[in-house]
């Protein structure tokens, strides 16, 4: 963390946690979402693997869950686009923040796991055409947020013609990539309002150059990078041990603030081990307020 070059946007900042859709804890789930919502965190993420024979359809289990909160907010984290049309997934979106209160956001990515999206009858992909796919398809849903009687978009894999969407959702719902490839990258800086990687699958110096490739492509497509909402899913466990960040308290404070304040993340997502609501309830009751603390002090 000691590079030269830092960057804080200085956005405000939120915290959540992404759970694993398990379909034989969802009882473990759902008080894991109970001590996020109790403990004052902002968001709730679920990975999205349809062809996951041990899972519960995320969308599913989202509506579920919204209906038994009051004000956090949820998110696929992300959505598997080849598995969910975009105009259908746009309705979907914009119904369920109608249904929760404005309490829906849109993680979403090009798709990865090839051969069981094909055998759930998903089309197959190359890298080149999920990014041209995932460009297509954030043009259509934000069209049927759009408000518009009728809207109709020809892209090269998606296309509407004459659709009519139905209630627009009930907040500005923010579209989130999960991106890792310069062209992902480029897109996310262009088009998306935020930006969703996962550390441990990228580290803090891939991490920095994957940001100035976002930052360039939004100044090039005429934006301001500090518009772009910055998030971080961050597994592991707090004092004790797991796969991923591991540590005390004071450490998990130390990483993320630094990551905030030289890497210009806003948002972390905490991903615990085995769904563990005492854990939720630690980084609630005890990460977060210290780690709202050390980035307050550090921006004075």
């Amino acid at each position: 963390m000691g590079h030269p070059l830092r960057v804080d946007y200085g956005r405000p900042l939120e915290l959540g946690v992404s759970l694993t859709p398990l379909a034989a804890e969802l009882e473990t789930v759902e008080r894991a979402v109970q001590a996020a919502e109790a403990g004052g965190l902002d968001l709730v993420g679920f990975q999205d693997h349809p062809y996951q024979w041990r899972f519960v359809d995320t969308w599913t289990l989202i509506a579920w869950l919204a209906a038994r909160t009051d004000r956090i907010r949820f998110f696929p984290d992300v959505a598997n686009l080849p598995l969910r049309p975009p105009a259908v997934l746009s309705s979907a979106v914009a119904s369920l923040d109608v249904l929760s209160g404005g309490r829906v956001e849109l993680g979403l990515g090009a798709g990865a796991f090839w051969e069981p999206i094909g055998a759930m009858g998903g089309p197959v992909r190359g890298p080149g055409e999920a990014v041209d796919a995932l460009e297509d398809a954030i043009r259509i849903i934000r069209l049927g947020w759009s408000g518009e009687r009728s809207v109709s978009y020809e892209g090269r894999h998606y296309s509407v013609k004459g659709w009519h969407p139905g209630p627009p959702p009930a907040h500005p719902v923010a579209i989130w990539l999960g991106a890792y490839k310069p062209r992902m990258l480029r897109l996310t800086g262009r088009l998306a309002d935020g930006w969703v990687p996962s550390l441990g699958r990228i580290g803090p110096d891939a991490l920095r150059e994957a940001a100035t490739v976002v930052d360039e492509a939004a100044r090039g497509a005429g934006r301001d990078p500090a518009e772009l909402q910055r998030l971080l899913n961050v597994s592991g466990a707090i004092d004790a041990p797991a796969e991923g960040l591991t540590g005390s308290v004071d450490d998990w404070v130390e990483v993320l603030a630094a990551l905030a304040t030289d890497l210009g993340f806003d948002t972390f997502v905490f991903w615990p081990a085995d769904n563990a609501p005492d854990q939720v309830e630690r980084f609630a009751g005890d990460v977060a307020p210290a780690l709202r603390a050390a980035i307050g002090r550090a921006r004075g």
